[in-house]
């Protein structure tokens, strides 16, 4: 019990004290033959019968129908227990459920017929009734309402608690997700960059025996892929720093990959070093969805970046096929090397898990493994509507 109970406890048995020695000394109600009681040893009884049934508050919160009974009893032979038992009628409709409290407060309705007989009340049975029961229903109904608005108001803090945990789970969500995009678009743009400087790098050591026209031509390349990948490093940052609403930096983007620049990108990676063909099959390519582009774009270099990190003296193939209506099928196959397990570069692992995310959410299908042939097969399957 904390210390607002305790006070609210102290204040409820005060007022039942007060009352009750009120009416214990007032005599209010009682005819002068039933008055008797509350003289002598009969004022000491009644007035020690009060004193437990004040005494009793400080017990509602925990025994909220032993109190009530209690007091049904006290009530009906001491006076100055007569405010403890509304009281406990009180109490009742708070803490007990509505048909627990009405059949306390039909209990003291009906102990008030010994206390009408033992005190010679000297008005109307009818009219005693009446006025008793009106006031036990007063204080039923006071107490039931108390009830019902703690109840309303608990419902609303745990809605709110609830609401508030949801909308916190909801943000880590939101935090996780831009996490994710981030680490998938700073993938996107730095994993095949890097893959194709560390090719062109590898050139540069296993072959000590370049002409100094070769080696300054691939230190050219490279220079032009660290470029190639800063410039779209930038592109990336101004994207997430801008806020949206105007106020924020603008970033000149590069122009966005579509399904025609494939075999530029094959080129790329041909150039580096990686033993690539491209067998385009798709008659017009620049006619597909610019959504489809690069999606298909970015399939074929997340598959050639792999290659370049886990199968470089290996043959790769990509293949591109489909049309408006029949879907675009997007392939990039290469021998499996004897040192799969342990790639020459480094990988983060996020590559195909975001490439399937971005493929899933063009409605298509992405599958990736070894195939019973010994070669490592990327496959996307994508939709091209025949408005397309």
């Amino acid at each position: 019990m904390n210390r607002r109970e305790l006070a609210a406890d102290a204040a409820l048995a005060g007022l039942a004290a007060l009352g009750g020695l009120l009416l214990l000394i007032t005599k209010i109600g009682v005819h002068p033959a039933g008055s008797w009681r509350a003289y002598g040893p009969g004022f000491a009884v009644d007035l020690a019968l009060g004193v437990v049934s004040c005494a009793a508050v400080f017990s509602r919160r925990r025994w909220p129908v032993p109190f009530a009974l209690l007091t049904a009893v006290t009530g009906v032979v001491s006076l100055s227990s007569g405010v403890a038992a509304f009281i406990a009628v009180g109490n009742a409709g708070v803490r007990c459920r509505p048909v627990v409290a009405v059949a306390l407060a039909a209990a003291h309705q009906c102990a008030m017929i010994g206390y009408y007989f033992l005190w010679h009340v000297p008005y109307p049975f009818w009219l005693f009734w009446s006025v008793s029961m009106s006031e036990y229903v007063a204080v039923l109904v006071f107490g039931m309402y108390l009830r019902a608005r703690r109840q309303l108001v608990g419902s609303l803090r745990e809605r709110v608690a609830e609401a508030v945990a949801a909308q916190r789970a909801m943000a880590d969500q939101v935090r996780l997700a831009e996490r994710t995009r981030i680490a998938t678009e700073m993938h996107d743009v730095l994993a095949h960059r890097v893959s194709l400087i560390a090719m062109h790098a590898g050139a540069l050591e296993i072959r000590p025996d370049l002409s100094p026209d070769e080696v300054l031509r691939t230190a050219g390349l490279i220079r032009s892929t660290a470029r190639q990948a800063l410039n779209e490093l930038r592109d990336v940052i101004g994207v997430l720093r801008d806020p949206g609403d105007g106020t924020g930096p603008v970033a000149p983007l590069e122009p966005q990959p579509t399904l025609g620049t494939i075999a530029r990108l094959v080129a790329e990676y041909r150039r580096a070093g990686l033993n690539v063909g491209l067998d385009m099959r798709v008659t017009t390519p620049d006619a597909a969805p610019g959504s489809l582009g690069r999606d298909a774009y970015r399939i074929v270099r997340e598959g050639l970046a792999n290659v370049t990190k886990h199968a470089a003296g290996t043959v790769a193939t990509v293949t591109v096929e489909g049309g408006p209506g029949h879907g675009l099928s997007v392939t990039v196959r290469n021998r499996l090397p004897l040192n799969y397990a342990s790639p020459a570069l480094p990988g983060s692992g996020l590559g195909l898990v975001g490439l399937a995310e971005r493929v899933a959410v063009a409605g298509g299908a992405l599958s990736h493994g070894p195939d019973p042939a010994g070669d490592f097969v990327l496959r996307a399957a994508l939709r091209w509507g025949a408005e397309g």
